[in-house]
């Protein structure tokens, strides 16, 4: 039987990129970009349908199977704040096969280094029933931001 408990946490992941923070905010912003690293962080997941309106206000959404005939996933997003080339902030909910996993804000901040973009993805999150805890999410947007780099950061 599952145990009905919230479980609340807040943790940042950092990453740094060696581009500047307007090629970074584009892989965020432009659809086409974004589809290269989102949809398949980790290798192994297929597209279902995706969405993106990229503007304060605007929705975004992404379903994906794992494998052939695994889990469906779907990520649905609203964005509240885009300050170009700077931050972008929104708030997002998470299902697998149907069930809700957590509800989280979230922010990423791009600040300029000698390298390049100091990406910062803070995430404030509501864990539903033990379904997913913060260690699994850590690592699910550890991946993605790497994917992200295979997406901007030249060969």
């Amino acid at each position: 039987m599952i145990e009905r408990k919230l479980t609340h946490s807040t943790f940042a992941v950092e990453r740094e990129y060696k581009v500047p923070a307007e090629k970074v905010f584009q892989a965020f912003a432009d659809p086409s970009i974004k589809a290269t690293w989102f949809d398949d962080p980790g290798g192994g997941w297929t597209l279902i349908d995706s969405s993106s309106d990229f503007r304060e206000g605007g929705h975004e959404h992404n379903e994906s199977r794992f494998g052939t005939d695994g889990p469906v996933s779907r990520f649905d997003a609203r964005y509240h704040e885009i300050v170009e080339d700077l931050r972008i902030v929104y708030s997002y909910e998470m299902r697998v096969d149907g069930t809700r996993l957590s509800v989280s804000i979230t922010s990423i901040e791009l600040a300029g280094t000698a390298a390049g973009t100091l990406l910062t993805m803070t995430e404030q999150g509501v864990f539903f029933d033990g379904l997913e805890n913060t260690e699994q999410r850590r690592q699910g947007l550890r991946d993605v931001l790497e994917a992200l780099a295979g997406a901007v950061e030249p060969g």
